[in-house]
């Protein structure tokens, strides 16, 4: 079941051994820590996570911060929420066990001995990317053994001799599970041949291998500080294209979409370059996928839609697109507040550059919208935005809409 005792009947009463005695909620992972007390993971790891080094029951002192599964007590959880099912209660799933740290130690030995049997390391590399693609808690646990060097070592020891491609790609699996710290990007981004590598990836028969070469080569252009560098790496041959190529796969790889979009943002930057991602297709590609875009991606989206309006060819291939300015009016409110103003500087720069897109905008209603921003708790650029661009328009705007709009006659763009 949920977090919340809401979806339960009325008539179901929770054991009280079955509560956790910090949220007093049903327990979907008891663990006992050293006092003996049993608590759910997720709030016992909150709890040391705040600060607290005493058992919140008996206020002993926690010697360790050792977990220990009750499994005996899950089971039974587990029967009862099985035999009140007729009340709506759901059977908590068997948690999986957070990655243990003299394993993880074993398995990052075991892949990175060259001693070692390929399918030795293979068969490491394997059981590490499972434990990262488990959880966050096990990928904390992963790198704090100095996974990411390792693993940077094994993807690129023999990329060259190709003797092992499979090994590589393996690594490259488990390497795009973290984020790269700026020596590790300046490691990667100050080889050419590392950099040709991942390029090359980007374009290999595997969906995968593409999406996982993307998010290495995302992380390294993010993380290189010299500008100089990134519009080095940006200017590779056909980078663009094999972004993009990857962000146009097929809407049920949901990572190619995430990874697809994150990679073709820090491509555009690099100002001097943003004319390539146009003539690769940016456009299409970004406006055709703009509604299926989860939250975060979506704005990373309208970032990108922002950044490459800023350029002449941009600007004439969105306004070329004929659900351009339909979609950037209906998302404006839609997403969030960073959304919110990348949408609206969109619309600004397309607006001031074609009085055929003024009209359209006001056609699809971009003025309501505006007002509201405007009177919203949104960013103050976003409002400076909206009345930018409200007063951009007013001479598109309808007059009897003008004269009747209890809006705009409380809004605070009146005196234009």
């Amino acid at each position: 079941m949920p977090g919340s005792l809401e979806p339960l009947d009325v008539n179901v009463q929770i054991p009280y051994h079955f509560r956790c005695p910090i949220s007093l909620e049903l327990m979907r992972d008891p663990v006992i820590v050293t006092t003996g007390q049993t608590y759910d993971r997720s709030s016992i790891e909150s709890w040391v996570a705040t600060g607290n080094t005493t058992c919140p029951v008996t206020r002993l002192p926690l010697t360790d911060f050792t977990l220990i599964p009750n499994h005996t007590l899950r089971r039974l959880i587990q029967e009862w929420c099985v035999a009140n099912r007729s009340y709506g209660v759901e059977r908590i799933p068997t948690p999986k066990q957070p990655a243990d740290p003299v394993t993880v130690r074993s398995l990052l030995n075991q892949a990175a001995s060259q001693s070692n049997s390929k399918h030795a390391r293979l068969s490491a590399l394997r059981r590490l990317r499972a434990l990262a693609r488990d959880s966050e808690k096990n990928r904390s646990v992963i790198s704090a053994y100095n996974v990411r060097e390792i693993l940077i070592g094994i993807v690129f020891e023999m990329s060259l001799s190709l003797n092992s491609p499979e090994l590589n790609l393996e690594a490259l699996a488990v390497l795009s599970s973290f984020p790269l710290t700026e020596s590790e990007c300046v490691l990667i981004s100050s080889d050419p041949d590392r950099i040709s590598y991942i390029i090359s990836l980007l374009s290999h028969p595997s969906i995968d291998v593409r999406v996982n070469s993307a998010s290495l080569f995302e992380n390294v252009i993010v993380g290189t500080r010299s500008p100089e560098k990134r519009a080095e790496i940006s200017n590779q041959n056909e980078v663009f294209e094999k972004v993009i190529g990857i962000l146009n796969y097929p809407v049920t790889c949901s990572r190619a979409m995430k990874v697809g979009i994150k990679a073709l943002f820090a491509l555009c930057l690099v100002k001097q370059h943003r004319h390539k991602a146009v003539e690769a297709g940016a456009v299409e590609a970004v406006i055709d996928r703009l509604s299926d875009f989860e939250k975060c991606d979506a704005e990373r989206a309208l970032a990108t839609v922002e950044l490459l309006c800023r350029i002449p060819e941009g600007c004439a291939a969105f306004a070329a697109h004929a659900l351009t300015v339909p979609l950037l009016v209906k998302i404006i409110l839609k997403v969030s507040d960073r959304a919110t103003e990348y949408a609206t500087g969109a619309l600004l720069s397309l607006c001031s550059a074609s009085e055929r897109l003024q009209n359209e905008a006001v056609a699809v209603g971009v003025l309501t919208q505006l007002l509201l921003v405007v009177q919203s708790d949104c960013t103050a650029r976003a409002k400076r935005k909206a009345q930018m661009l409200l007063k951009l328009l007013r001479d598109s705007w309808p007059e009897k809409s003008v004269r009747n709009s209890d809006d705009l006659a409380c809004s605070d763009v009146v005196p234009f």
